[in-house]
C-alpha cells in the first residue's frame, strides 16, 4: 500500500469495521452491477485507486472490456440493461448531489427496476464506494488489487 497515512494502522478498529461493513453491503446485490456502480462513482470522484481495483475485479467477474470502456458514456452505449442504467443513473445522482436536484428523475428509473429493499441496498453500496473514494483520494491510497483481495480474504 502506498499512502500518506496507513488507514488501518491509524484507526485499526474503525477501519476493520468499515471494511467488514463494506463487504457485507457490497455482497447484497449482483456482483456485475456492483462493479459497474463502483467504477462509475470512482470515475466521477477521480479515484484512480478504486478505478484500478474495480476494473480488475469486474474483469475477474466476467465483465467485458467494451462495457468497462463505455461506462463513462453509458447513456449512449446500447450494451447496458435497463436495470444497470437505473443503477448508474442513481449512482450519478447521489455522487453528484451538489450539482443540483436531478435525483428525482433517476429515482423514477430506480423504482421501475429495483424493489424497495434493493433500492436501499444500492444506495448503501453507492455510499460505501463514495466513502472509499474519499479515503483513497484524501490520503493518497494506492493498493494493488491482489493486495486488496488478500486483505479481504484475511478479514
Amino acid at each position: 500500500m502506498t499512502t500518506k497515512l496507513n488507514l488501518f494502522a491509524a484507526a485499526p478498529q474503525l477501519m476493520k469495521s468499515w471494511r467488514s461493513m463494506s463487504m457485507e453491503i457490497t455482497a447484497s446485490l449482483e456482483p456485475s452491477l456492483i462493479e459497474l456502480v463502483d467504477i462509475r462513482a470512482s470515475q466521477i470522484n477521480g479515484c484512480a485507486n478504486c478505478i484500478n481495483m474495480h476494473t480488475v475485479e469486474a474483469r475477474a467477474k466476467g465483465e467485458t472490456e467494451q462495457r468497462i470502456y463505455l461506462l463513462s458514456a453509458w447513456r449512449e452505449a446500447p450494451c447496458y440493461t435497463d436495470r444497470e442504467r437505473a443503477a448508474l443513473g442513481w449512482t450519478e445522482a447521489l455522487t453528484r448531489l451538489s450539482e443540483g436536484h436531478t435525483h428525482s428523475v433517476a429515482y423514477e428509473a430506480l423504482k421501475a427496476q429495483f424493489t424497495e429493499e434493493e433500492q436501499v441496498k444500492l444506495t448503501l453500496i453507492i455510499n460505501v464506494i463514495n466513502g472509499w473514494n474519499r479515503l483513497a483520494v484524501g490520503f493518497g491510497v494506492w493498493v494493488e488489487p491482489q493486495e486488496a483481495r488478500a486483505a479481504r480474504a484475511a478479514a
